[in-house]
């Protein structure tokens, strides 16, 4: 008997996002574990190319509400070549979503039937390209700004639930607004 589920590359975006909606959580202490082991992972995966590997996103600020996705930045040096990395990382169970020139991402953790329990965003990105650093140390170090940007994402949830591209549009302002800071600070 053959499946009637479709693969999820099958899918439209919009079927994607009401599988995958946006879900925001309290913080969870098992996040930085998680992420860890990921990049235990990943370092020995991509040990030939000397990546410098870090979590970053809401689940690395403590005590925001987040989505239960643990973002995960490689850094690799310009001159190598991601056409090489590519099936490294599909082999070690990670799906490229998307690529332009100067960046790669993977996920891990999506099924037909939603989220697994861990979920991963793996960003690529050329070395030195790595503003999302400068965002979430900035966070940690000022709670006050972290929990105004935990009211924002609460706040653009009801709208954005099932568009993730809308929510992450909404909240581009706000980030760059605070990266600018990060960079003032601590340049």
């Amino acid at each position: 008997m053959e499946s009637d589920k479709k693969t999820l590359k099958d899918m439209t975006l919009e079927e994607l996002w009401q599988l995958f909606p946006i879900v925001l959580v309290p913080h969870n202490p098992q996040w930085k574990y998680w992420a860890r082991e990921e990049i235990a992972l990943l370092s020995a995966l991509l040990s030939g190319y000397n990546p410098t590997i870090n979590h970053i996103g809401s689940t690395a600020v403590p005590d925001i509400y987040a989505k239960p996705i643990v973002d995960i930045l490689v850094e690799v040096s310009a001159d190598i070549d991601r056409l090489l990395i590519k099936p490294i990382m599909e082999g070690g169970g990670y799906v490229c979503m998307s690529e332009s020139e100067r960046r790669v991402s993977f996920n891990k953790g999506y099924t037909p039937e939603g989220y697994a329990e861990k979920v991963f965003h793996i960003h690529f990105h050329i070395s030195g390209d790595n503003d999302e650093i400068f965002f979430r140390d900035y966070l940690i170090a000022h709670p006050e700004v972290g929990k105004e940007y935990e009211r924002l994402k609460l706040s653009l949830l009801p709208k954005y639930r099932n568009n993730r591209d809308g929510y992450t549009e909404a909240k581009t302002e706000f980030v760059r607004q605070v990266t600018d800071l990060a960079k003032h600070e601590y340049l």
